[in-house]
C-alpha cells in the first residue's frame, strides 16, 4: 500500500455560534489542510498519482474558501458551524469528487489545522 500526502493553506474567518467563550466572536485562522491518498498499484511512471495533480485539486478547492467569512458560505449556512470538524468533512466530500480517484486511488483522509497545535482528521473509516 502506498500513501501520499499533500498540503496547502488558506486564510479565512469564522465564528462558532453558540460557543461559550471567545470563539463565538468573529476571528480568523491561517488554515492548513492535508490530503492523504492511498492505493496499491503504481502507474507506468512508478507513481500512485502525481503530487502536482492532487495538490492542484486541493489548491483549487481551498481557493473557494480563501479570504472568506466561512459562516456565510452555502456549506455552512444550513445550521452547520464552520468548525474545524465540519470544514474537514466538507473538504473531504468536495475533494473526493476529483476525477483521479478510482478503484485503486482512494482519498484516505483530510486533516485540517486551525493552529500549529490543533487539528482534526476526517475519514470515512
Amino acid at each position: 500500500m502506498f500513501e501520499i500526502h499533500v498540503s496547502a493553506e488558506f486564510e479565512a474567518a469564522h465564528r462558532i455560534a453558540g460557543y461559550n467563550g471567545k470563539c463565538d466572536r468573529l476571528h480568523g485562522h491561517s488554515w492548513i489542510v492535508e490530503a492523504a491518498v492511498t492505493g496499491n498499484k503504481l502507474d507506468e511512471l512508478g507513481m500512485l498519482v502525481d503530487f502536482k495533480v492532487v495538490k492542484g485539486r486541493l489548491r483549487d478547492l481551498l481557493e473557494t474558501l480563501d479570504h472568506q467569512y466561512l459562516n456565510e458560505l452555502p456549506a455552512f449556512k444550513e445550521g452547520y458551524n464552520p468548525t474545524a470538524e465540519h470544514l474537514a468533512q466538507y473538504i473531504y466530500e468536495e475533494m473526493a469528487k476529483a476525477d483521479f480517484f478510482n478503484e485503486n486511488v482512494k482519498l484516505k483522509h483530510i486533516q485540517v489545522w486551525e493552529s500549529p497545535k490543533s487539528s482534526v482528521i476526517y475519514t470515512l473509516d
